[in-house]
């Protein structure tokens, strides 16, 4: 199981999009917590980055929402950002 840290970033990035999609909380909580129990799930297309967030991985909730993270630790994942593919990427 994945324990998950977030940056003040993605607190703010969060409540920003939640504000812009509200019927999208429900999907995005599912999918956080289908990412702690399988982070590599098919369903959230866990993919690396590439480029200048190279160091970064995200998994998609929906086709236009995205949540970029970093794992910490081997069992810790940081949540940076949540948004469109424009805004994350």
């Amino acid at each position: 199981m994945i324990k998950l840290a977030w940056t003040k970033n993605f607190e703010k990035s969060l409540k920003r999009y939640i504000k812009k999609h509200p019927e999208k909380e429900t999907k995005i909580k599912e999918k956080l917590k289908l990412f702690t129990e399988e982070p590599f799930s098919p369903e959230l297309r866990n993919h690396r980055l590439s480029g200048k967030l190279k160091e970064l991985r995200a998994i998609v909730v929906e086709y236009d929402c995205r949540i970029v993270f970093k794992f910490i630790e081997e069992d810790t994942a940081l949540i940076i950002d949540i948004g469109s593919h424009e805004e994350v990427y």
